[in-house]
């Protein structure tokens, strides 16, 4: 079955029903709360920010099962309005009563650009992060919220992200794509022609969501970009771009691009860190590896430089697009574009 197909714009609405649909279901809440990284450093951020929180009302934008509505109790807020579009909502209640903070925490089912609060507030949480921060995140909710609810002087937790770029060798492509020179050997049928289809099935266009070991990357990450919640803006998250320039370790065969992201949240004594870096405990987002048509060889510094840009797919403002200008060595400027697979706009009628 052939997936070339063209794809359709799909409207507002129905991109908004498919994103809060892939919430209903328990299994991305598990992955959420086992997440050990992501769930302690929200704690610790906000029990560390209890000063600011102590006797505040918070707003938590897309609260899903509430964990940081409770959390944000545990620190003090006076009240916590839990704002969640999906069916979630549902098991958020019970969770809340089931933990006797139905007088501070009240759940309210819907999004929060149509949700009315009955006051401003001191205090926003979220955890909006998408892969490569920025795919089918909530950012563009957590900044609606921020303009509207927050009063002035108020803290936003997170407050600042980070975007950074290194690249990789991944060995796993390598022993797929030289499989079949094996075949012969092992079979007798002389398959190695193979190659090249395969090297355009595996380093295709997509963004692919992967877990990038330490071995594999080849230099020490560039940051590219660099957001703060106080003031980025809804248009500038259109274009979200930024030079980069790294010095490889050693000899290598660069077949890849590794792009991850940090949040930071303040706190009285330093700030705290979110890394989703390879060099750092394994969370849910992992990495997002952009995979190059051919690999190039370098040695120890050589110059990879470049600029990435992301924006919005055409076909769903959720999704991100990823734009990589590069330049390896003495190798001519290359450039391409990535996104992430999304059948669902195709499945649908």
């Amino acid at each position: 079955m052939s997936h070339v197909v063209k794809k359709r714009k799909l409207d507002k609405t129905r991109q908004d029903r498919l994103y809060f649909d892939s919430y209903t279901d328990v299994t991305i809440h598990e992955e959420m709360i086992a997440d050990h990284v992501r769930t302690n450093t929200y704690r610790m951020a906000i029990l560390r920010n209890s000063e600011s929180i102590r006797g505040k009302v918070v707003l938590d934008v897309g609260a899903g099962t509430g964990v940081l509505s409770i959390f944000c109790v545990q620190a003090g807020a006076k009240k916590v309005y839990a704002v969640e579009a999906c069916s979630i909502a549902e098991q958020a209640v019970k969770i809340v009563k089931q933990n006797n903070m139905e007088d501070k925490i009240e759940v309210i089912r819907g999004t929060v650009e149509t949700v009315d609060l009955p006051e401003k507030v001191e205090v926003i949480v979220s955890e909006w992060m998408g892969y490569a921060l920025l795919h089918e995140s909530m950012l563009n909710s957590v900044l609606y919220a921020r303009d509207k609810w927050l009063k002035p002087g108020g803290i936003i937790l997170p407050s600042k992200a980070e975007l950074y770029i290194a690249p990789i060798g991944d060995p796993v492509v390598e022993d797929r794509l030289h499989f079949w020179y094996t075949v012969k050997d092992r079979y007798g049928v002389d398959m190695s022609c193979m190659s090249d289809f395969a090297r355009r099935c595996i380093m295709n266009s997509d963004i692919t969501v992967n877990s990038v070991t330490v071995e594999d990357v080849l230099s020490h990450p560039a940051p590219f970009a660099e957001l703060d919640l106080y003031s980025v803006t809804v248009e500038e998250l259109r274009s979200v771009k930024g030079k980069f320039r790294c010095e490889s370790f050693g000899s290598a065969a660069v077949n890849a691009f590794c792009v991850y992201f940090t949040v930071t949240f303040p706190c009285p004594d330093k700030p705290l860190v979110l890394s989703t870096s390879p060099f750092k405990p394994e969370t849910h987002w992992k990495q997002a590896v952009l995979y190059l048509d051919v690999p190039v060889d370098v040695v120890q510094d050589t110059v990879v430089t470049g600029e990435v840009s992301m924006y919005p797919s055409e076909e769903s403002a959720r999704h991100i697009c990823i734009h990589v200008d590069y330049t390896i060595g003495e190798q001519k400027r290359q450039s391409k574009t990535f996104s992430i697979p999304d059948w669902s706009s195709e499945a649908q009628p």
